[in-house]
């Protein structure tokens, strides 16, 4: 091999490594300001979110905290360029017990706020939440039970209204003590009511630190555990009907 094939041969491995390196660079970039792709692990927020959803969370929603980096690093505390959510956002979040955990549920209750649970009705600072039975949905597919399922349409005092599960009448979550959240947290509750393990239980108060992004759109849906790499179960099992939906 001559000399300039051999350097003509180390510039096409020289350039290869660079492109990949400069790719690399550039899915962290985004990654970190800008959207992250997430899957959704449990039922909790049913009817809104399903097991087999995945979705696009905006990084750059609530400014850029340690937990907005890969692996966490104990960088600095605090939010850069930090804003906090609004009442009604589905957010992402590191759980404040276990932060290599990440959850998702809706903002209901902002720094300052009162909230209460009584005989399933949500109150804020001593008002009920409005709500309304909106039907019912007998599908286990969205519902996880093979039952007809009641559906309540709650509306926040700021017009954002979302549908809600009632799944078990008298449930443990549907009264609970007043909880006061404390200045630069959240009180986060799932749209599946019996089944969602919330702020009214062992997630507590959020600090705002611990807010990955805000969920954005769902890229991509399929049902029965099935992974989307499966493509061979795409014609029976994906949910095309979901697909580029926002999530509200």
């Amino acid at each position: 091999m001559s000399v300039a094939e051999k350097q003509k041969k180390s510039g096409g491995l020289g350039e290869t490594v660079s492109v990949i390196v400069q790719a690399l660079l550039l899915a962290l970039v985004i990654r970190t300001l800008l959207f992250q792709p997430f899957s959704i692990p449990s039922g909790s927020m049913r009817p809104t979110l399903l097991e087999g959803d995945y979705l696009f969370v905006t990084k750059w929603a609530y400014g850029y905290s340690r937990y907005s980096l890969p692996l966490s690093p104990n960088l600095f505390s605090g939010r850069v360029f930090g804003s906090d959510p609004e009442r009604g956002d589905v957010v992402v979040f590191k759980f404040p017990p276990n932060p290599s955990l990440d959850y998702i549920k809706r903002v209901v209750g902002l720094p300052g706020d009162r909230i209460q649970m009584k005989d399933g009705q949500l109150y804020i600072n001593g008002t009920a939440v409005a709500r309304e039975k909106v039907g019912q949905i007998d599908n286990p597919d969205v519902t996880e039970v093979n039952r007809p399922v009641d559906v309540y349409r709650e509306t926040l005092p700021n017009g954002v209204s979302y549908d809600t599960l009632d799944l078990t009448p008298d449930s443990i979550g549907d009264n609970t003590r007043e909880f006061i959240v404390p200045e630069g947290h959240f009180f986060m509750m799932g749209d599946n009511r019996d089944n969602s393990t919330d702020s009214r239980f062992n997630v507590g108060f959020v600090p705002g630190e611990n807010l990955v992004g805000r969920a954005n759109i769902i890229f991509f849906s399929i049902a029965s555990g099935a992974s989307p790499l499966e493509i061979w179960k795409w014609p029976t099992e994906m949910r095309a009907s979901r697909l580029f939906n926002f999530v509200r």
